[in-house]
């Protein structure tokens, strides 16, 4: 389930692709969340809630509406929850704060500026995340977490053995799935261009995208305009997508791709493409009111190009609870 791509050169934005890939549409819909909004990360009886105050406002993508699963705030930082199968967020502990899993992701756009600041609050003041089940996919939520910003700064947090692991440097470029993340790296290093003799793998396998996303985003020509730069990464995108099928139900991690997200984190601009439509729709974050909640109904059709006037105002949506 889904590929994350960074790609940064001299004189280029940094831009940043996701493919979603899953095995039934989610209901995505594009939101702009606002600053200031107040947030309880667990519903219910939790002793110990995470609580914050978000301090910049997002565009995000939504599934089922109750979830953040992609997105970037006015800032420029980026944040994308994919699938991992072997995520593990172990017991309930109550001496720290939890956040549910559909509001990690919102967690971070709502309160980081750069990937540095993301990361030195996980490690001073941690937290857990808490899974819930999808009650559409009959799934239970095992996912991990790419954050990067406009400065080119990249990092991967995962929860394995209930315990936070955050893998922080710019060269983190590539996240797909299983297995984790520094097998990935070291499964890389097998492959011609990255220090071994395997040939490019053609999988749709998630170590095999890895290594392909990794490959050619490696070699990559320089773009003269930022229209060029989301071309080329796109091309990568693609390269990494899964077709049409039918899925596997017991594995998530080779479903189609239904949608990809471009977003330009030096220009501000947030792109939207479905695998059921020839059109590309995007958004210019510094046309936005980040003073309210709005959303771009996705299912409208018609929806072609800039669609940075054609968000509705409306009450936000409720976040799924675990």
């Amino acid at each position: 389930m889904c590929t994350r791509v960074m790609w940064r050169a001299a004189g280029q934005p940094v831009v940043v692709g996701r493919n979603m890939d899953w095995k039934q549409g989610l209901g995505t819909n594009l939101w702009v969340l606002p600053r200031g909004a107040e947030r309880v990360g667990v519903r219910g009886d939790d002793p110990a809630p995470l609580r914050w105050t978000a301090a910049y406002g997002s565009v995000v993508a939504t599934a089922y509406d109750s979830a953040t699963t992609d997105g970037v705030n006015e800032r420029g930082l980026g944040a994308h929850l994919l699938w991992l199968a072997e995520a593990d967020f172990g017991e309930r502990d109550t001496r720290l704060p939890a956040v549910s899993v559909s509001m990690w992701t919102q967690y971070v756009l709502d309160r980081f500026a750069t990937v540095a600041e993301a990361v030195a609050s996980m490690e001073a003041e941690p937290f857990q995340v808490r899974p819930q089940g999808d009650a559409h996919a009959g799934t239970f939520s095992t996912v991990h977490l790419a954050v990067e910003d406009a400065g080119g700064d990249s990092a991967v947090v995962e929860f394995l053995d209930g315990k936070p692991r955050i893998h922080h440097d710019r060269s983190y470029t590539v996240m797909t799935n299983s297995p984790p993340f520094d097998e990935q790296l070291a499964h890389l290093r097998k492959y011609r261009g990255f220090g071994g003799e395997l040939p490019l793998p053609g999988t749709t396998e998630a170590a095999d995208r890895f290594v392909r996303a990794a490959y050619y985003l490696d070699r990559l020509p320089p773009a003269e305009t930022p229209a060029r730069a989301y071309a080329a990464l796109l091309s990568v995108m693609r390269n990494a997508a899964q077709p049409f099928g039918t899925p596997d139900p017991a594995r998530p991690n080779i479903s189609a791709t239904i949608w990809r997200t471009l977003a330009d984190l030096t220009n501000g601009v947030y792109a939207f493409e479905s695998s059921y439509s020839p059109d590309i729709v995007w958004t210019g974050l510094d046309a936005l009111d980040f003073g309210r909640a709005a959303r771009l109904d996705l299912s409208v059709e018609g929806l072609l190009g800039d669609v940075s006037d054609r968000y509705e105002p409306t009450e936000p949506f409720e976040f799924a609870s675990a």
